[in-house]
């Protein structure tokens, strides 16, 4: 089985988008960069994450796989907030990232057009 051209570089692209919510709650951890380890992980996971990124606009259209990679960041790194550093979870914060999935979901469809 033959994976297309155009498959693939949305599974880097969504790779790269998870690389990205790490090496963003790295940066938590690492705690302004003073704690070493914690500072390793963000620094590896942001070089796979750009590394990733770059195989997938060899495919996709930059503006899009740009969009998208931020918005799995963005949508993941509040959720992983959410869970592991209490932060709120109010209507308003779901409703948003709510929109912040439509926007990715529609970016993925209008991008094939």
């Amino acid at each position: 089985m033959q994976i297309s051209q155009n498959l693939l570089a949305w599974i880097y692209l969504v790779i790269a988008g998870i690389f990205e919510i790490s090496w963003v709650v790295g940066l938590k951890f690492s705690e302004g960069f003073t704690k070493i380890y914690p500072t390793i992980f963000t620094g590896i996971t942001m070089v796979l994450s750009f590394i990733f990124l770059s195989f997938a606009v060899k495919t996709l259209p930059i503006g899009t796989a740009y969009a998208v990679w931020t918005g799995i960041g963005a949508i993941g790194t509040v959720i992983l907030g959410i869970f592991f550093f209490k932060e709120s979870s109010d209507i308003l914060r779901i409703v948003c990232i709510g929109a912040i999935i439509f926007g990715v979901v529609g970016l993925k469809f209008l991008g094939e057009q």
